[in-house]
């Protein structure tokens, strides 16, 4: 008997795209936690993104999304052993929809599934209308959403059809060697990784270096890793603090590893963000980490377990992180339990067992 077969789709961040982020790694990541479960396919590299509002746009990637829908029921068609038996899509939401795995899932007759999917109602009217619209009804075509944060899980069963199933799927990760011990350096070392760009990245940026001017007269050094199409603004905001920072641009994964294996805390506000997957690699690097509070960075950090979550003020934020400092041995501490509380709550086996569990009844 053949194993039932996955389709997976990650419309926002193909899996392929050659630009890193927190969407691509996750989407990785979920492909990986699948292949454990069965056969699994990706369906389509075709990302649809509309981060403009623009009619021109959003119907040029509907005509290139029905391309796709026939290229592949035509391809199951001719080639039936790679017919799936489910399809899931990751991330969807009005600027990304899924113009692709409802409509061939309900022409094949098999269960469609959603991780992580917004709900934003407020988009029907407006320049993203069409494409609102359109993430609505994939959102509710779906068996079964997998939901990463409480407050995307409200909004998905307030407005769900009846006998939709909602779940949570904690953000997760595969986890790094267990960190070595060693002694906080002298001066601390603060470590922030995220892209920039405009929007919440470069207002995250703003008021961290709004943050670090309040503690000038405390000794610290903060090693930047990101790059993006306001590299020029961010640089300009740290000109100041002249070789207390070092911007290390963009870094591949093995000179990632080694900033959070030398770091001591991780600062980085996180305004808006849906969880922030650097948040999950610093704890499992034992890295404790200071963010403002908000319902996404909630999500994957545990406030004086994983590290301190703020309000939204600079003069919080560097409150905070003063007391951070002062303290090393509670830093210490803050580490062990990161790594500990990422290890119970977001390694990939666990996820992985989890999707099986939530998947196996929607194939059989």
């Amino acid at each position: 008997m053949a194993v039932p077969r996955i389709a997976f789709y990650a419309p926002l961040k193909p899996v392929d795209h050659p630009i890193p982020s927190g969407d691509r790694q996750m989407a990785r990541l979920i492909l990986r936690a699948l292949e454990t479960i069965g056969p699994v396919e990706v369906a389509s590299g075709l990302r649809v993104y509309d981060g403009a509002g623009d009619p021109a746009i959003q119907a040029r990637l509907t005509a290139a999304a029905a391309a796709e829908c026939d290229r592949l029921l035509s391809l199951y068609a001719t080639e039936p052993e790679r017919r799936p038996a489910l399809w899931l899509s990751y991330h969807v939401y009005y600027k990304a929809p899924d113009l692709i795995g409802p409509a061939v899932a309900r022409r094949l007759g098999i269960p469609y599934v959603v991780v992580e999917a917004t709900r934003a109602r407020k988009r029907l009217t407006g320049p993203w209308s069409a494409f609102a619209a359109a993430a609505e009804a994939a959102i509710e075509a779906a068996a079964l959403v997998l939901c990463v944060s409480a407050r995307d899980r409200q909004a998905v069963e307030a407005y769900g059809p009846p006998g939709q199933r909602v779940a949570m799927l904690p953000p997760f990760l595969d986890l790094p060697p267990a960190p070595e011990v060693r002694e906080p350096t002298a001066p601390p070392r603060l470590l922030t990784v995220a892209m920039m760009r405009p929007g919440d990245k470069l207002a995250s940026y703003r008021l961290l270096a709004e943050a670090l001017q309040l503690l000038l007269a405390q000794p610290w050094t903060l090693d930047i890793v990101g790059d993006g199409p306001a590299a020029a603004e961010v640089a300009a905001l740290f000109a100041p603090f002249g070789p207390r920072v070092t911007l290390h641009g963009a870094c591949p994964p093995d000179s990632l590893a080694n900033h959070y294996r030398t770091a001591d805390l991780l600062v980085w506000p996180g305004l808006n963000e849906a969880f922030g997957m650097v948040y999950l690699e610093a704890q499992a690097h034992g890295v404790p980490v200071l963010a403002i509070d908000n319902a996404g960075t909630g999500t994957v950090i545990r406030d004086d377990v994983g590290g301190r979550l703020t309000g939204p003020a600079p003069e919080e934020f560097a409150a905070a992180l003063a007391a951070l400092l002062a303290d090393p041995p509670a830093l210490r501490a803050l580490g062990r339990s990161a790594r500990a509380h990422v290890e119970a709550h977001h390694a990939l086996t666990a996820a992985a067992d989890r999707l099986r569990g939530l998947l196996s009844g929607l194939m059989s």
